[in-house]
């Protein structure tokens, strides 16, 4: 999915500034990395708050219009009213394709209902992410990153490391760590043969 924003320049800051922006409808943003300088800028605030809502607006290779000038960026913070719909603020980071670049991208879970562990089994799925770290070159940045779960059963889990990743992503682990991304519990009382069942469906 392809994200376009228009955005300007901007030379002023300081709160008065942006006050003056929001009231405007537009909001104040910085736009930093790479050998350039960091480059503050506004955009239309009802654009970005549209986009903010989709999950893929996170997780993807943006493109700002700055004066007409393209610039490739990823998101890496917005800053919201603590209860209004309104965005205060936004960092943006330049990106270049000859370079590796760090991300949070989403998890979509598939085939809850007929993992071993839940069909047979009566467990729950018990969700401990919701979105892993991965890097790659940014035109290999995926939407999302898909956890089967067809194959699971009772007291068992799948790891980060599990994940099926696409050509040229890998998760950033640190050391040996390797975080769980979904487990069922085995259920207070199940019997061994109740375990045993959903083991061997899952084989």
């Amino acid at each position: 999915m392809k994200f376009e924003l228009e955005a300007r320049k901007r030379s002023v800051q300081g709160s008065g500034a942006s006050r003056r922006l929001r009231r405007e409808d537009r909001v104040p943003a910085i736009v930093y990395g790479g050998p350039a300088e960091p480059q503050m800028i506004d955009l239309d605030h009802n654009d970005l708050l549209i986009n903010l809502r989709k999950e893929a607006f996170h997780s993807s290779i943006l493109t700002l219009e700055i004066d007409g000038r393209p610039e490739s960026v990823v998101l890496r913070d917005s800053q919201m009213h603590p209860w209004k719909p309104l965005v205060l603020h936004c960092d943006f980071q330049r990106v270049d394709t000859a370079h590796a670049i760090h991300q949070k991208v989403p998890l979509h879970f598939i085939n809850e209902d007929v993992a071993p562990g839940v069909k047979l089994a009566g467990g729950k799925v018990s969700h401990a992410l919701n979105e892993v770290d991965v890097t790659c070159l940014p035109q290999d940045l995926p939407e999302y990153i898909e956890v089967d779960l067809g194959a699971l059963s009772a007291g068992h889990a799948i790891h980060v490391s599990e994940l099926a990743y696409p050509a040229g992503v890998k998760p950033v682990l640190h050391g040996d760590d390797d975080p769980v991304v979904a487990s069922i519990p085995a259920r207070k009382g199940a019997t061994e043969a109740e375990e045993g069942a959903g083991e061997a469906s899952a084989s």
